[in-house]
């Protein structure tokens, strides 16, 4: 009997801790920014992968404030259940779908991590491991993947009970929902998908469904490829390749990959029906196929060498590592596609159990191998039944004609019933879904566009106060504008200027941005604008006005630990390593003893030639919480510090810098909680 119910489980969690109020003007280099290719990428795959990047995650803020204190956490989960599977999803963390259980064998199909640890590697910064998560509006991970999305409980015609799973996304501004549903019998879980462009113009998209698994020696992932685009995280660039064999590694058994990579399978037949599936050695785990929109699989691996396995303790817990088969909508994960106006884009995905002739899975023949997967999956699910599961479930989309109401099982954020209100009061058409963005989700951060919009107004707000949430459509510049000069400063004028500051930065503006938080800061001082300003400078290569605002800001917010760690990483950067060392003396102890300023501490220190403050680092005590994937910081000062002690050491002789080097990779390799390097060692 298929059921659905909501229920809570406890496991060890770290804090999420408070979301970041700083706007991210700017961001990290993207890991997957494609530097080079080789010449057999099509001309269309490169136009995709230029096409619709973003600078920035605005309107977002960043998910920064996390920890790895684990205490044991309550999550709110809904539980899908069948007589053959079971299926547990996070409603508080993107709705991510943490567990699938094949009840018959008792089997868990996915990687289900046993922790709650955030970490580095999602747009917002927080992203954890495990289960499948679903990804929307541009390359990498969600930004709902550590928040909460909507839920709902309706029942199909045919009386199953589905999990609507939805939100709006405001980098694209489009609403998307993920219907999950087990009916009575059926040996597959179906995810199905929607995204609605409601806008008149084209919008650049995104998809990937990522799905961790466990590796283990004996996994074998298997596709209906013969070669795929490989990418390297070393600068490697994009290359064609043939699989399952390259340069004599079969690189479908994912320990035989030394260092963290890509591979976008290029399933090229034409009517190839698109699925991947990660198999042990008795031929079985988890499969997923889809309808033919998703047609892009892949395989991530973190690789075998010394950062691979450290970033797999760093998410989880020793002994357990996962890999990544993924689906999406274009065939790399580097690419957007564009989204015409007004279109709807709907494909159907199924989680199930693959149960394949081990002596094909792991036979010589890999077209033996994809032609026994293929044949069994047919059986599980045939193609010609998921597509008219496709046809027949698009019938109840919006609201199911004939079957119970929909119940609200948990609100999201408040923005898609801001946007409503929005469009209602510019008398704009709604959204092409009826999705439910109902007034109770607004909450305080929308509440001063919602008076800006009912009444022109904006109450009253603290400059010691965390700004609210922003907001960067273009729509809203007008009201803005006419804020700011119609009406006396009661308050609120400092605030509206930081954000059409924000809003004209988003749209290109730089000068008008900068002019908007000069006169934020005449208003009323405020470490928001005096912040944003000083990005601005050091952007434009102005460091003597960037370091005045830095300070400026920190005098302000001195417990903001973000913006001590933006200003110390700037200051090094524009060579003011001492002053940076001089401010850390006036920060709070709770900033000074955190793991990103004692590293930026390291970096300054190395920097003024104070070798005695870099050595109590290495004492097995620095942890930066938020180590960014890729990020090197932590080896890098190893090696650096080892490099300058050699050559000081050198009984006065000029040591070049080369053989120190040389030297101490040799003596002094990098230890273990220092290595997070992806690719080869530095």
């Amino acid at each position: 009997m298929s059921d659905l119910r909501i229920e809570t489980f406890v496991r060890p969690g770290a804090d999420l801790g408070p979301e970041n109020p700083l706007p991210p003007l700017g961001v990290g280099r993207d890991l997957h920014v494609v530097d080079n290719a080789s010449s057999g990428i099509p001309e269309e795959m490169l136009r995709n992968i230029v096409y619709g990047r973003v600078p920035n995650v605005l309107p977002y803020t960043m998910q920064d404030g996390y920890n790895r204190v684990r205490t044991p956490r309550q999550f709110r989960v809904a539980i899908l259940e069948n007589e053959i599977l079971r299926a547990t999803f996070l409603l508080e963390l993107g709705g991510r779908l943490w567990s699938l259980v094949h009840k018959p064998t008792r089997r868990e199909l996915l990687d289900c991590n046993p922790v709650f640890q955030p970490a580095n590697l999602a747009l917002r910064n927080a992203w954890f491991s495990g289960g499948v998560e679903w990804n929307i509006g541009t390359t990498g991970h969600s930004p709902f993947t550590c928040s909460p999305l909507f839920a709902a409980r309706l029942v199909s015609p045919e009386g199953v009970p589905v999990l609507r799973l939805y939100e709006w996304e405001r980098i694209r501004q489009v609403p998307f929902q993920i219907d999950a549903y087990l009916p009575d019998g059926s040996p597959v879980l179906f995810v199905r998908v929607r995204i609605v462009n409601p806008h008149a113009e084209t919008v650049p998209m995104y998809w990937w469904s990522n799905i961790a698994v466990p590796e283990m020696p004996s996994t074998r992932v298997i596709v209906p490829a013969a070669s795929a685009y490989s990418f390297g995280y070393g600068g490697g660039g994009l290359a064609r390749v043939a699989v399952p064999e390259i340069e004599g590694v079969d690189v479908s058994y994912p320990t035989n990959i030394g260092k963290a990579a890509d591979f976008f399978f290029h399933i090229d037949v034409p009517g190839t029906r698109p699925w991947v599936t990660a198999l042990d050695e008795t031929g079985k785990g988890l499969v997923q196929v889809s309808t033919s929109l998703l047609q892009g699989r892949k395989l991530f691996v973190w690789g075998m060498g010394d950062g691979g396995r450290r970033w797999q303790t760093f998410l989880s817990e020793p002994g357990r590592a996962y890999i990544e088969i993924q689906a999406g909508l274009a065939r790399t994960q580097l690419e957007h596609l564009p989204m015409p106006p007004g279109a709807e884009w709907t494909w159907l995905e199924a989680y199930g159990l693959m149960d394949a002739d081990p002596s094909a899975v792991h036979g010589p023949d890999w077209q033996a191998a994809v032609a026994d997967v293929g044949l069994r999956l047919e059986e599980l699910i045939p193609r010609a039944s998921l597509d008219a599961e496709l046809a027949r479930c698009t019938g109840w989309l919006d609201s199911p004609e004939g079957s119970q109401a929909v119940t609200l099982l948990q609100r999201g954020s408040g923005w898609g019933a801001l946007e409503r209100v929005r469009r209602e009061a510019s008398g704009e058409p709604p959204f092409a879904t009826a999705l439910a963005f109902d007034d109770d989700s607004l909450s305080a951060a929308q509440q001063p566009w919602v008076a800006l919009l009912q009444s022109g107004t904006l109450p009253a707000l603290s400059p010691l106060d965390s700004p609210t949430g922003y907001c960067v459509q273009p729509q809203w510049a007008g009201r803005l504008e006419r804020f700011v000069v119609d009406e006396p400063d009661h308050g609120s004028r400092w605030w509206a200027l930081l954000h059409l500051g924000v809003l004209r930065y988003a749209a290109g503006d730089r000068m008008g941005a900068q002019e908007a938080w000069r006169l934020s800061m005449a208003c009323t001082a405020n470490a928001w604008a005096a912040r944003n300003l000083a990005f601005a400078a050091w952007e434009e290569g102005r460091f003597e006005v960037a370091l005045e605002r830095y300070t400026q800001a920190l005098e302000m917010q001195p417990a903001l630990l973000p913006l001590a760690v933006e200003a110390g990483q700037k200051l090094i950067a524009m060579g003011h390593a001492q002053t940076w060392l001089d401010l850390l003396v006036g920060l709070p102890d709770a900033v000074r003893t955190a793991g990103r300023i004692r590293l930026l501490e390291g970096q300054a220190a190395l920097e003024t030639g104070d070798l005695e403050r870099v050595e109590p680092l290495f004492d097995g005590s620095l942890v930066v919480d938020d180590l960014r994937e890729g990020e090197r910081s932590l080896s890098q000062l190893w090696i650096d510090y080892h490099v300058s002690r050699l050559r000081r050491t050198e009984e006065g002789k000029a040591l070049p810098a080369s053989e120190a080097l040389e030297r101490v990779r040799r003596d002094y390799p990098v230890p273990a909680f220092l290595d997070f390097r992806m690719s080869s060692k530095a």
